[in-house]
């Protein structure tokens, strides 16, 4: 027999609201719905009715996790992006902070990054947005980056100023900037030349997978057209 303090304690039920308790199946439900309304809707278009609707709940049920609308839609996000841009923990961590940068530079190329932008443009007008956005994705991500700076000032004697977060910013701001001002592509290219230009700033060995990245490029098969014309 379970003793009390082993059983699920449940929210207060001011936290929760009236009605029937939450569900993690129905939380990850009308995320999943969130995520598939904002693959071809803006987040100003999209409504909590056309997320209810969607998820096969009904408002109050979303209401009972979340007070607005841009708080569902930062945890959409949440859920998708993080599994997709993880931090290696079993690569040394020049190498593992390469790995990121370059899975971050990949998914803001794409829909994240239109969410992201969407996100941090609506937090413009609604600070509460921008505060949420911090709390929920934002110090998260920037504890782990500070943790594997941290491991490689100390292993690799990197020359880092006294306060770490400004190469966080150094290596991270670049990408941000291209996101929301889009002076150019975020793509490999971009990624790999901009990992490299830091990492020889700070004096180390540009990792190997920056350069296995370039490979498939040189080994590339031509295509019929090209292999029509050498003959």
């Amino acid at each position: 027999m379970k003793t009390k303090a082993q059983l699920p304690v449940p929210a207060p039920a001011a936290e929760r609201g009236v009605g029937r308790p939450r569900s993690e199946e129905t939380r990850t439900q009308i995320l999943a719905a969130t995520v598939r309304l904002l693959r071809t809707s803006t987040i100003q278009s999209i409504t909590i009715e056309a997320i209810a609707r969607e998820a096969g709940v009904g408002k109050a049920t979303i209401y009972r996790w979340w007070d607005s609308k841009a708080l569902v839609v930062i945890d959409a996000f949440v859920e998708h992006h993080i599994v997709k841009t993880p931090m290696p923990h079993n690569l040394p961590p020049g190498e593992a902070i390469a790995v990121h940068l370059m899975a971050l530079v990949r998914e803001y190329a794409g829909w994240s990054g239109r969410i992201v932008a969407q996100i941090i443009a609506e937090g413009q007008a609604d600070p509460a947005v921008l505060r949420e956005f911090r709390e929920r994705f934002h110090y998260g991500r920037r504890a782990l980056v500070r943790e594997m700076l941290e491991a490689w000032r100390s292993t690799a004697r990197i020359p880092v100023p006294p306060n770490i977060e400004t190469l966080s910013e150094l290596l991270y701001a670049p990408v941000y900037m291209r996101l929301m001002v889009g002076n150019g592509p975020l793509d490999d290219h971009f990624a790999r030349e901009h990992i490299s230009y830091v990492y020889n700033l700070l004096g180390v060995e540009v990792p190997d997978v920056l350069k296995a990245g370039e490979r498939p490029k040189k080994q590339k098969a031509p295509t019929r057209k090209t292999a029509v014309a050498a003959r």
